[in-house]
């Protein structure tokens, strides 16, 4: 099981709008804790996250695709019998979601692994639907 509180704080910039939609983003910082029998771990993640909106400022529909790599600290290294050798991990993601007036529906992947700066490096990976109010 996977719990994750998050604040984003979005990059209130736009590069290669047309019309298509834009290339954005938001910034995540984000306490997760993940349960798996008698293991449990818990972490801190901060993100830059670049998402490609679909439509423009009239949609009240707008999709889009992220994809961004942050860093976590985790308090424990072990889970269901992974090794992740290190507190330090970094965060990949991708993901679809669709912005709906003030809400946000995401479903992602999401891989935590140290890129190799210890050994094992086995990583976690997690696949994860998430919902948001934007104010």
């Amino acid at each position: 099981d996977i719990y994750r509180l998050g604040l984003k704080k979005d990059f209130r910039a736009r590069w290669f709008e047309n019309e298509t939609g834009y290339l954005s983003g938001y910034f995540e910082l984000s306490y997760n804790h993940w349960d798996h029998d008698d293991d449990e771990v818990n972490g801190v993640a901060f993100s830059p996250v670049f998402a490609y909106f679909f439509g423009d400022d009239a949609s009240r529909i707008k999709p889009y695709i992220e994809g961004g790599i942050g860093v976590a600290y985790i308090d424990e290294y072990e889970i269901a019998g992974r090794d992740l050798s290190s507190n330090f991990q970094f965060e990949d993601r991708i993901g679809v979601g669709v912005r709906i007036d003030f809400f946000d529906i995401n479903f992602r992947y999401m891989h935590y692994s140290n890129a190799g700066i210890e050994d094992p490096n086995e990583g976690i990976d997690i696949w994860i639907l998430t919902t948001a109010i934007q104010f």
